[in-house]
């Protein structure tokens, strides 16, 4: 599935932090683009890649973090509707609140919702080794 999204963040004071970029997942694989920085995943790594910077951070995924695995939030946002208002949900569209417990609420708001067949797994990966030797690569998996 491909989508566009906007996500804000409101600690009390009014929306806040708005971002807005692109995500492309299949199962628990994702590459999201956002703020400047492109993330990928094969559903165990996470590459986060800085482009403008030429840094490159690696770790392993919390596949139980809606935040951080754009595809756990597309599929089982049901399953947290103790903490999740949906404002509107259409064939191509979905605009959910989550409320956190220290009265911070998250917007996010994802459009041009298309599913389509599966397709290579290795569009998730990030290869670091043909990077320039100008980039900073960090691998912080244990």
């Amino acid at each position: 599935m491909t989508f566009d999204y906007v996500y804000s963040l409101d600690q009390g004071k009014g929306m806040s932090e708005v971002t807005r970029g692109s995500v492309t997942a299949q199962g628990n694989c994702f590459v999201v683009s956002g703020l400047g920085l492109k993330s990928y995943s094969d559903g165990k790594t996470l590459w986060m890649v800085d482009e403008k910077a030429k840094e490159v951070v690696i770790d392993e995924v919390a596949n139980d973090d809606v935040f951080t695995n754009p595809a756990l939030l597309i599929s089982s946002y049901r399953s947290f509707m103790d903490k999740i208002k949906v404002n509107r949900e259409g064939s191509d569209s979905l605009d959910l609140t989550i409320a956190l417990d220290d009265d911070t609420t998250v917007r996010f708001v994802l459009s041009t919702v298309r599913f389509s067949d599966p397709s290579d797994l290795s569009a998730f990966t990030f290869v670091t080794a043909g990077l320039p030797s100008s980039y900073v690569v960090t691998d912080l998996r244990p």
